[in-house]
């Protein structure tokens, strides 16, 4: 049997263990301090780097995890089981995989554009396309999957194509008119009554505690911003909820479906 262990979503090394030279360096200024009996001064300003860096590294490491599988936010997703799921922003297919073992009835297509962007967030190496089909592949879930390389404001597909609809951590990285547009294409692809799901970073003290000014993307929104945008493109919003840095919103496109772009 395939396991997670296999799964590479590429992500950098620092978001994992980047407060791991600190948690080591400030860890081995203390017990040479202690045993060459260093001023005590010198002591306490050491132990609070050494505890923020090593509760930090924990954080980041086992609450966050973002080079682990993730688990769906909320079961009211296509509660249906079945249909053909869009990923808006697939990357390396985290939250593809996290929808297909989630709705192991349900097919998906992980669309991302696969450019500059893909290779600042997870680097240079095979190509995108080959990465993303490899996780599908440990994943086990290769044949209910398709690959489609598009750009998010412009859908390459025929109004009411979906019966469901997800997308994590990418509208962070897009400016009011892009998120505005891509909302609009989501609007118009799903089908009346289809879902939306939407994931984003959110703006919480632990965050912040954690990684500072890091991954500010474009700043940070609460739910009512988002819940507006989301309900101007033509969707209402049904669920909303947290995770640890984690932000989600679920929403349901109305009746009449988009067949244009605002």
């Amino acid at each position: 049997m395939i396991t997670s262990a296999h799964l590479d979503f590429g992500y950098p090394w620092w978001l994992s263990y980047g407060h791991l030279p600190l948690v080591a360096g400030s860890g081995l200024a203390l017990l040479v301090g202690y045993w060459r009996q260093w001023p005590k001064w010198t002591l306490i300003l050491l132990s609070p780097l050494f505890l923020w860096s090593s509760t930090a590294f924990l954080a980041a490491r086992f609450v966050l995890n973002i080079n682990g599988e993730a688990a769906l936010p909320t079961q009211s997703f296509l509660r249906s089981g079945v249909g053909r799921v869009l990923d808006i922003g697939a990357g390396t297919g985290r939250s593809s995989i996290m929808v297909l073992k989630a709705r192991p009835h349900a097919t998906l297509d992980a669309l991302d554009l696969f450019g500059e962007s893909f290779e600042q967030h997870f680097g240079p190496s095979q190509s995108p396309q080959q990465r993303l089909l490899a996780n599908f592949k440990a994943a086990g879930v290769d044949q209910r999957a398709a690959i489609v390389t598009a750009d998010m404001r412009k859908l390459p597909f025929a109004p009411a194509t979906f019966d469901a609809i997800v997308s994590a951590y990418v509208f962070e990285h897009l400016n009011r008119e892009g998120i505005e547009q891509s909302l609009a294409e989501a609007a118009r692809v799903v089908k009346p009554d289809g879902d939306f799901l939407i994931i984003l970073v959110a703006k919480e003290p632990w965050f912040q505690y954690t990684f500072g000014p890091m991954l500010m993307h474009q700043g940070f929104h609460g739910a009512n911003w988002w819940t507006a945008r989301i309900e101007e493109a033509g969707f209402q919003v049904l669920e909303e909820g947290t995770r640890p840095a984690t932000l989600y919103l679920l929403a349901r496109r109305a009746q009449r479906p988009v067949t244009t772009l605002h």
